[in-house]
């Protein structure tokens, strides 16, 4: 429409005056768009030609065969070039010494001699082959005319024809006419397609060696998955890994670039081979490209994982399966087998396969323990079901913090002596006083005489960054969080990692997101097993396993978050590592609540009955004199040392702090006193127990807190 359309609004400053007339603005209909040149609609069709798919299939089909063609005829070339010279062994003599393998360039230099003298001789047979040719080809004739004759004269005595003397060479003459006329009729064509099948035979050798740009390649080529993996793919894969000096060196090695490669061998769901890198390149290089080296191998980066051997300028190459690990590993033997029992001492936890597919199995004796990792991928399955196999051993005893408090750990109950569940600051000190409780149990435990044995006490904190990061503070302004000397929680966890490992009193942690707020330097250094779920960064890698692992190639930051749930990389000498390497990589068997319930009751039955504390009672009352006579037991006499270590054990927060004097004291006021037997001080079982049948009981039983 042409016709102005008038709107009625108002200003967007109103008037001060209430009276003030509505404005009428008259706005013009929008003019008419300008019709697009013929020009940009013609640059816009040849835009969308030029970048349509069938175009640039095409492009690549006419790149692709003609680069077949022209890399064929090269191929040809230099495989012409090796059988008529000595180049093929002068690049395995090279390669032979890049290698730092002498024995084999000397060999190749051998044969490199042979090769020379046998080509030196068929040039001096040329020198006196045309003469030999002469003479032979007059022999070779005059005894065919000779045949022919004498053939000739026999038919002439059988026809009685004189003239058939010579039939048999009129005939050899003829047939010769006949074939020098048949390459004269033949000559002219094949002067002209012998081109064309020279070119197709050159672009049968492209193609079958894909000599093309892999933009090139058809789809299906070009993506290459589940490729099996050859000596000729690893090295293209390291010729095109982006280190200058490791192009030159195959470059100038040639086909002879094979000669790096260790034999490739079948590893599990995958094949591992070992690469000698040429003077020139290290390790790190190649470590730091694992993803291109993956990209060029037709691998995901998870499923390549680089490690370094014992020996000089190696690096260890595990390629899995296309895919392959991304399929779920089978149940664990805890499930399967109902009979299965754990030994602490000598036994091994089947805690999932390794990347060759073989058993991963970890040994718990005397060694602290670390599990860290990012949230949800499967930390608490992997500390469980280690606690769930130890504890099919009915002489070892659990004292557990659950510090996530959703019911994880709750299958224990009737299991461990406390299992305390939370995540609260009143959870935290109550998890923190239950490890001090342990190392006072450690430390009766260094009082005993030499020679006693003591069963495996395992105290187990998942979750223990959130005891770490517990602000709360005791009466006496000691905080239990934090890293500090007076930290309480950090400096039990210490006293256990210096001393328990001797008497068997065992700390496992289990945390996330590894950082030295939430977990502190010595506490990880403490633990003999380290292991690590995904994590985000190298650097959290190295808290997590130590510099020295990483080093050697463990990369649990490159591990995928969700996707690779319950793989975890182990650094401990309770595994069974391959030689040369400092960490091995392992997927855990999953064990579901249920399965894990199953396998408690089983270990529930092995044992008399465990009473389960779920809080420290503060507030429990003691009687000294009976707690004293408990201790003794049926022996006649015990020495004061070893009752006040026994009072400890069963009352640390009451007896902890005890003295001779203050065992003197009680008893003393009961009657009961202590006397030398063989030069050192004992207490005797009559004594205390005519003490308790006479005292009285509403005035003499004490208590305390």
């Amino acid at each position: 429409m042409s016709e102005n359309v008038v709107h009625l609004h108002k200003p967007t400053d109103p008037p001060t005056s209430d009276t003030a007339p509505t404005l009428l603005t008259v706005v013009p209909d929008p003019a008419p768009a300008a019709p697009v040149p013929l020009w940009v609609r013609s640059g816009r069709a040849v835009k969308t030609a030029a970048t349509h798919e069938t175009t640039r299939a095409t492009v690549r089909a006419a790149a692709r065969h003609t680069l077949y063609t022209l890399n064929g005829g090269r191929i040809v070339a230099r495989r012409t070039w090796d059988g008529r010279t000595g180049a093929r062994y002068e690049r395995m003599i090279r390669a032979a010494e890049a290698a730092g393998n002498l024995e084999a360039a000397e060999e190749w230099e051998e044969r490199l001699q042979r090769f020379r003298a046998a080509r030196h001789h068929r040039r001096m047979d040329l020198l006196h082959s045309p003469v030999d040719a002469a003479k032979g080809v007059a022999v070779g004739a005059g005894m065919s005319v000779g045949v022919l004759v004498a053939l000739g004269v026999v038919m002439a005595l059988n026809t009685g024809r004189v003239g058939d003397v010579i039939t048999p060479l009129t005939a050899t003459v003829d047939f010769i006419a006949l074939l020098i006329r048949i390459v004269t009729v033949v000559w002219g064509p094949a002067l002209s397609i012998g081109p064309f099948l020279a070119l197709l035979a050159l672009w049968s050798v492209g193609r079958k060696q894909h000599a093309a740009p892999a933009w090139a390649l058809p789809a299906n080529v070009r993506s290459g998955e589940g490729e099996p993996i050859t000596p000729s793919i690893v090295v293209k894969a390291l010729r095109d890994l982006g280190v200058p000096a490791l192009a030159r060196a195959i470059k100038e090695m040639g086909d002879a670039g094979a000669s790096m490669l260790g034999p490739i061998t079948i590893a599990g769901c995958g094949v591992e081979v070992d690469v000698t890198l040429p003077s020139g390149v290290s390790t790190i290089e190649v470590q730091n490209r694992r993803r291109k080296l993956a990209e060029n191998l037709t691998r995901h980066e998870h499923e390549v994982f680089i490690t370094i051997p014992t020996a000089a300028r190696t690096v260890r190459l595990w390629v899995a399966d296309s895919g392959a690990l991304d399929e779920p590993i089978g149940p664990s033997p805890l499930v399967t087998d109902d009979t299965l029992t754990a030994d602490y001492t000598k036994g091994k936890a089947p805690w999932g396969q390794d990347l060759r597919g073989d058993a991963a199995a970890l040994s718990l004796y005397q060694r602290h323990l670390l599990i860290t990792g990012l949230s949800n991928q499967g930390k608490t399955v992997a500390l469980r079901s280690l606690a769930l196999w130890l504890s099919l051993d009915k002489s070892v005893q659990f004292l557990m913090g659950d510090l996530k408090g959703v019911g994880d750990w709750a299958m224990f109950g009737g299991l461990a002596t406390t299992l305390i569940q939370g995540p609260t600051d009143e959870h935290v000190i109550q998890v923190t006083e239950m490890v001090e409780g342990a190392v006072d149990e450690m430390n009766r435990r260094i009082q005993a005489p030499p020679g006693t044995t003591f069963p495996p006490l395992i105290v187990l904190v998942d979750e223990a960054q959130v005891a770490f990061m517990c602000p709360a503070k005791d009466e006496d302004r000691r905080p239990y969080g934090g890293s500090k000397a007076n930290s309480r929680y950090f400096m039990a966890v210490r006293k256990i990692h210096n001393q328990g490992r001797a008497v068997n009193v065992l700390m496992w942690q289990g945390t996330q997101d590894p950082t030295n707020e939430n977990l502190p330097k010595l506490v990880r250094e403490g633990a003999h097993t380290r292991a690590s779920l995904a994590l985000g960064t190298e650097s959290q890698a190295r808290m997590a396993l130590g510099d020295k692992a990483v080093d050697g190639g463990a990369a649990p930051n490159l591990l995928r978050p969700g996707l690779d749930r319950g793989t975890l990389v182990v650094a401990s000498d309770g595994i069974t590592i391959p030689a040369g390497q400092s960490s091995l990589t392992v997927r855990t068997h999953y064990i579901d609540d249920d399965a894990a319930e199953a396998i408690t009751d089983r270990a529930k039955a092995l044992r008399d009955g465990v009473t389960t504390l779920h809080t420290i009672d503060r507030s429990q009352e003691h009687d000294p004199l009976a707690d004293i006579a408990a201790v003794i037991g049926d022996a006649p006499r015990v020495r004061t040392k070893d009752v006040l270590a026994r009072l400890a054990t069963r009352n640390p927060d009451a007896y902890g702090g005890w003295s001779f004097i203050d065992l003197k004291r009680v008893l003393d006021d009961a009657g009961a006193e202590p006397y030398k037997s063989d030069g050192v001080m004992v207490v005797a079982r009559d004594r205390v127990a005519r003490a308790l049948a006479h005292r009285d009981t509403e005035g003499s039983a004490s208590t305390g807190r």
